[in-house]
């Protein structure tokens, strides 16, 4: 596996706006990979140009359940998009095998 010292295998860049998303698969020292999503923010605070960043690390042992409900969600936005008739009151599923708490985290 080819990667650098920072341990990075392979980044992808996506512009979107005001937003820039890094999609950066990493590796660990016992060659686990890794993803660390990072979102990009352009702000400006006192007239200087700053970046607001949020960055999300998700593990080998998370990918099936986090491409699962990604694609569960974007697959409802897709549906409701394509309906007439949904209100926010309608878009809310009572599904409480996924829901997580705060305290759990």
């Amino acid at each position: 596996m080819d990667y650098d010292k920072n341990n990075e295998v392979y980044s992808k860049v996506v512009r979107a706006g005001k937003r820039t998303y890094f999609f950066d698969v990493k590796s660990t020292k016992g060659n686990d990979l890794y993803l660390t999503l990072t979102e990009s923010k352009k702000k400006y605070i006192d007239g200087r140009e700053t970046y607001q960043k949020h960055k999300i690390f998700l593990y080998k042992e998370d990918f099936d359940k986090f491409e699962d409900g990604l694609r569960d969600v974007l697959e409802k936005i897709a549906e409701l998009n394509n309906s007439e008739e949904y209100s926010d009151a309608s878009t809310v599923e009572d599904d409480h095998s996924s829901e997580v708490s705060f305290e759990d985290l």
